[in-house]
């Protein structure tokens, strides 16, 4: 059986269409109506993956809210919006709250197979101790790769899937800057300008929510960011 993917979309036929589609494709998923029928069928056991539409019955911003609740009980189990709502403010909403990745419903099914197999081989990337870079240590940060979990000063930070490959990317060459399309390739994502800053500016207020001196992310105007040697 294939991995376990959730879809919360409250329109029947669209819901049973990503779930017929997504099952050809050789995952197991399953559909759900409502945030709360979600909600219901989550206490039990998490997807290895969810994607959420915003509006969901009554609840204009329900996929907003689940996201919000999913991301309290995991800060890694990737997340998926799929909506109509493309606005700048919804996208820059649903990143926000966690999502690793925001597409409009005209995406095909290709592409999106395609964001979903990146989220899990990104996953499974780093499960494997290959490298000396297993483990990796720059002053007060410590980042393991196989566990997926960064640490400054002994202290957690709640990255997601996303955030946590793109600290990677920039850490594994301190001072070495990434331009957006760099980062874009090693953290198979294929997104805009506007929303590779408003993942660097949720990863820097996580690390400030530790320690609020942090500034090792460095803005290099007109270039990228890299991370302070």
């Amino acid at each position: 059986m294939g991995r376990s993917i959730a879809i919360v979309e409250d329109e029947p036929l669209i819901r049973a269409n990503y779930v017929e589609a997504l099952n050809r494709f050789g995952y197991d998923a399953r559909g759900y109506g409502s945030r709360q029928e979600a909600s219901s069928a989550f206490a039990m056991r998490l997807p290895e993956l969810v994607i959420i539409d915003i509006g969901l019955g009554d609840e204009p911003e329900g996929g907003f809210d689940l996201c919000r609740e999913l991301r309290a009980k995991s800060a890694t189990l990737p997340l998926i919006f799929l909506t109509a709502r493309d606005s700048d403010f919804d996208v820059i909403s649903g990143l926000r709250l966690g999502a690793d990745d925001y597409l409009s419903k005209d995406t095909s099914l290709h592409q999106l197979a395609a964001r979903i197999a990146a989220l899990f081989r990104r996953i499974e990337s780093l499960k494997v101790p290959a490298s000396s870079e297993t483990v990796i240590e720059h002053g007060p940060l410590k980042l393991e790769s196989e566990r997926m979990r960064i640490t400054w000063n002994g202290e957690e930070i709640p990255l997601t899937v996303t955030e946590f490959w793109m600290v990677h990317t920039l850490i594994r060459f301190p001072g070495h800057v990434k331009n957006r399309d760099q980062l874009m390739r090693e953290a198979e994502l294929v997104v805009d300008d506007a929303t590779i800053t408003s993942h660097i500016k949720r990863i820097r207020k996580k690390f400030i929510a530790v320690a609020p001196e942090f500034d090792a992310i460095e803005t290099v105007h007109g270039v990228g960011y890299r991370w302070k040697p």
